[in-house]
């Protein structure tokens, strides 16, 4: 965490990204920029910004000296002198965790605070890599322009000491100063992770309602952000990197922008309400019977009630879509089923830091009851944990040669990938095709992989088959296609082992059948429940492409019941 570290990021892979990286570190840490960013310094907030809730429990246990951030237990007075990992350094520098001291509501707690903030400033109140980085700061921005009325208030209702607050509002200002500066120029410390970008203007726009009661400055802001906006909103109201976690996230944050801006009595520029509301629909659109996220890119199923909530704020009309194109997802409601199926291309590669190797991989759920799953995503997760949770073997797809369809890379960001991902939807009376396929296991094997998958209209009967097709000659590889099981289905092989039967809490059953391959039952393990892993079993069915082709049939029907 010292002050000389790189910047871990993707950017500086290339020549000309590190000639950037290495210009901006030179400029950045001159004393000549620093005096650029020196300014008439606010006197006070303009306008108080709403913040998250906290967790008293764990702002007890920072007046304890122990910190839980990303994680990670730290134990230490000054937890910024402690070496970490990125993703604890950049929870740690981003000062979320503010709310918890606050909503632990002590004297003790508002001293902490300060504290805490005051040894910040003390070594990291000058440029420096990962605490001045895009997305960092603007978490930064946000958390102690939320925060500041509780550590900047005395214990008897008094205000803190006149130096520090003067000190902190100018901090404030010069980092919204060279927050502007890196966005407008879109330098390498701007962040090459969308959902980085955004926050980072999000955090600037909210400084220049806090802080200026001047227009320009948040005229400036907003426009930056429309033009991200625009970047990363997908015309169906997905998010650009194709994830449900931050579909919620990115709409909760655009929400709050509306309400912030909306409570200052500032117009609401048309590109941020039509975000929201594509969003919005979007976010219905990746929800099960149980009100829960479906398990791509980094999802775990959520909280069904914080979830309501999104939307509720979102005031947004506008029912699930069946298809969203744009995004390269297909949406399958028959009866008390539903299938959410991955039919696009992984996310860009400035974005793919949180892509899955799962496409062409589906959910369903029976009503309020998962059925086939895919295993989600550990949140903080070690680096081992990270690369398991994103392999095609984790997901309800086909895997050739025990391979991913994506290359995930040492970086975390994807190397091969599917280039072309074509998918076409049928629907007559009720029923829906979906037929799809994607090349990339073209590059190293030269296959192609072929899905289709189809629900008939009364939702008791769901139809696949998965073909590869060979473009070159080549040797014969082992496939598997693979079901993986929530944990709360109780799966048995026939006694044939032609078929397994599942049954769900309800006492809902179904028959699973597969030709062209042999079919076991192998353990899986379940990353999206919010109590932790769970044990859970998953259908596979083995195969080889020997030949041209190879192609598994499987279905999956509604019976009466299981003996």
């Amino acid at each position: 965490m010292s002050r000389g570290a790189a910047p871990s990021s993707t950017q500086a892979k290339h020549p000309q990204g590190r000639f950037r990286a290495e210009l901006e570190r030179l400029v950045f840490s001159s004393a000549i920029y620093r005096l650029t960013l020196i300014g008439t310094a606010p006197n006070g907030l303009v306008q108080t910004i709403a913040g998250p809730s906290g967790d008293a429990r764990r702002g007890a246990e920072m007046l304890r000296g122990e910190f839980t951030i990303a994680g990670e237990h730290v134990t230490a007075s000054n937890p910024f002198a402690m070496p970490a990992r990125e993703e604890v350094q950049v929870a740690l520098h981003g000062f979320g965790w503010l709310a918890d001291l606050r909503a632990e509501g002590s004297a003790a707690a508002r001293e902490c605070c300060r504290a805490l903030i005051s040894g910040w400033l003390e070594r990291y109140s000058e440029w420096s890599p990962l605490p001045w980085r895009g997305d960092v700061l603007g978490r930064r921005l946000v958390a102690w322009l939320a925060e500041y009325p509780f550590f900047a208030q005395g214990t008897a209702g008094a205000l803190a000491d006149d130096a520090f607050r003067a000190r902190i509002l100018a901090t404030l200002g010069r980092q919204a100063r060279h927050l502007e500066r890196v966005a407008l120029l879109r330098a390498p410390s701007f962040g090459a992770d969308g959902s980085g970008r955004l926050g980072a203007l999000i955090g600037l726009v909210y400084a220049r309602i806090a802080l200026s009661r001047a227009k320009e400055p948040l005229q400036r802001a907003l426009a930056l952000l429309l033009k991200e906006i625009d970047r990363q909103v997908l015309p169906d109201g997905g998010y650009c990197q194709r994830s449900p976690a931050l579909q919620l996230d990115i709409l909760n944050a655009l929400v709050g922008v509306r309400s912030a801006l909306a409570a200052g009595k500032h117009a609401v520029p048309r590109g941020l309400q039509g975000a929201i509301d594509r969003m919005a629909p979007m976010l219905r659109f990746f929800r099960h019977g149980d009100g829960g996220l479906a398990l791509f890119n980094h999802t775990a199923e959520g909280d069904a009630a914080q979830i309501d909530a999104a939307l509720a704020a979102a005031d947004a009309d506008g029912t699930a879509p069946s298809a969203a194109p744009h995004t390269g997802f297909q949406r399958l409601a028959a009866g008390s089923a539903l299938i959410v199926m991955d039919t696009g291309a992984p996310a860009a590669p400035e974005s793919d830091s949180r892509a899955h190797a799962g496409t062409l991989s589906f959910e369903l759920s029976h009503g309020r009851e998962r059925v086939i799953v895919n295993c989600g995503a550990r949140a903080h997760a070690s680096a081992e944990w990270l690369v398991a949770q994103r392999a095609t073997a984790a997901h309800s797809t086909l895997a050739l040669a025990n391979a991913n369809s994506s290359e995930i890379m040492a970086d975390g960001h994807l190397g091969r990938r599917p280039r072309h991902v074509l998918c076409r939807r049928e629907e007559a009376d009720g029923a829906v095709l979906i037929d799809t396929s994607h090349d990339g296991y073209e590059p190293p094997f030269g296959v192609l992989h072929r899905r289709r998958v189809y629900l008939a209209a009364d939702g008791g009967d769901v139809r696949g088959e998965d073909r590869l097709t060979r473009i070159r000659p080549g040797d014969a590889l082992a496939l598997a296609v693979r079901f993986h099981l929530h944990p709360d289905v109780q799966a048995s092989i026939v006694h044939d082992r032609t078929a397994t039967l599942l049954r769900l809490p309800s006492g809902v059953a179904f028959r699973f059948d597969a030709s062209g391959g042999r079919l076991t039952l192998e353990e899986s393990i379940y990353l999206g429940a919010a109590g932790g892993a769970r044990r859970t079993e998953q259908i596979v069915v083995e195969s080889t492409l020997a030949g041209e082709e190879a192609h598994v049939k499987w279905s999956l029907r509604r019976i009466a019941s299981v003996d």
